[in-house]
């Protein structure tokens, strides 16, 4: 039987909220400490969430909730130079175009309807381990103790290098990211996401309903800068570049000259996680961006640190100590995450292609979907399920 009644769950972001209701649905008290005066709404643009991912929102019940103020991606084509390729997709899944923002409001919402309390204005400065459990120190004076302490707390996270302070940090993809929603009247079906090579830059875009249009850019910037720093720049900056970057491109040109400094959305540096040595210590552990955060090449890294709080939470709930949960944890999922981040890195050299390999896209694109197992190199990620009753020793598989 468990020992572990209580966690301290550091961030607030996706990870957090889940991990903590996940915790809770286990048995397990689990509270949320921000650093941020209040709930992290207002960061990002659109993301899409992939099957298992939203599998594993339904184990804790918040499934539906996205589903419904989600658009759900039933096309997708990649465009090189103008040249449009519908891509095959796996039957029964779905991909859900949802806003970040409006995701992060919900699972927190979500969290907070199923008890769990959060905490802002709550920035780690250190820990104490101690028999009995954990205290977390916090710059604001206060402390907290529970029996474990689980950072969620992202990319830059604070937990990771506590930890381990020879820990890796998140290696820079030499890409700025940019997104927006914006009225035009291009003619896109809704349900369909498009991938395109511009003649400059990477760039996303789909229709959110009809004259409503997502579009994502990765800017290739060879200064890292991150997202307080990006912020910083004015908008009317950014969107200068962007319109000038994208110019040539259709609908690219488009899309970058009817984003406005309102509804421009600055990310900052697209980040990869390199492989972490130490996913846990003592009475600590990592979940989420802070120990796997694959590109965003990937379309995987909200639905990874989905299905990673949502296995934590079973592994404390039926191993007997941290230490034999967290074991059983990293084996469940070290494999799984580090196969999906090197396969988004292989996609992120494709991202800026040189002249030659451009002109030769289209033809190796073809040739590509035509020869392409889709089931053997998508269907292990997308059916990836969860089962929430079975013991946390069996590893969670995919279904067809």
């Amino acid at each position: 039987m468990s020992t572990t009644r209580t966690a301290l769950v550091i961030g607030g972001g996706v990870a957090g909220p889940v991990t903590a209701t996940a915790l809770r649905k286990a048995g397990i008290d689990a509270r949320v400490y921000e650093a941020y005066p209040g709930p992290t709404f207002g960061v990002g643009s659109g993301l899409a969430l992939a099957p298992n991912g939203v599998a594993a929102l339904d184990i804790i019940g918040a499934g539906d909730r996205i589903r419904a103020m989600a658009s759900p991606i039933t096309d997708v084509a990649m465009s090189v130079g103008g040249k449009h390729l519908h891509l095959p997709t796996l039957p029964d899944t779905l991909l859900q175009l949802v806003d970040r923002n409006e995701l992060h409001q919900a699972l927190h919402d979500h969290a907070v309807a199923a008890g769990v309390p959060f905490e802002y204005n709550k920035r780690l400065v250190g820990v104490d381990e101690h028999e009995s459990g954990v205290t977390a120190h916090f710059a604001d004076g206060t402390s907290a103790t529970a029996d474990v302490l689980i950072g969620a707390d992202g990319i830059r996270s604070t937990v990771r290098g506590l930890i381990d302070p020879k820990a890796p940090g998140p290696d820079y993809t030499g890409m700025l990211g940019f997104g927006a929603v914006v009225d035009s009247d291009i003619d896109i079906e809704p349900g369909t996401m498009t991938f395109a090579f511009g003649k400059q830059a990477y760039y996303l875009y789909g229709a959110v309903e009809p004259g409503r249009i997502m579009w994502g850019a990765n800017l290739p910037h060879k200064e890292y800068m991150s997202l307080s720093e990006a912020r910083a720049v004015p908008a009317e900056h950014w969107l200068k570049i962007l319109r000038e970057t994208y110019a040539e491109d259709t609908p690219g040109g488009e899309l970058a000259r009817n984003t406005t400094v309102e509804t421009l959305e600055t990310t900052g540096a697209l980040h990869i996680m390199p492989p972490v040595p130490q996913w846990y210590r003592g009475r600590m552990v990592l979940v989420g961006d802070s120990v796997h955060a694959p590109s965003n090449s990937s379309g995987q890294g909200a639905s990874l640190a989905i299905e990673s709080a949502v296995q934590l939470a079973r592994c404390l709930r039926d191993l007997p100590d941290p230490a034999s949960a967290f074991a059983a944890y990293e084996r469940s999922r070290r494999s799984r995450v580090e196969g999906i981040a090197a396969r988004a890195a292989k996609i992120n050299h494709s991202k800026t292609p040189g002249p030659v390999a451009r002109k030769v896209m289209p033809v190796m694109m073809r040739v590509m979907v035509r020869f392409m197992d889709l089931e053997k190199t998508m269907g292990a990620e997308q059916r990836y399920r969860i089962d929430w009753d079975a013991p946390a020793d069996q590893e969670p598989v995919a279904v067809g």
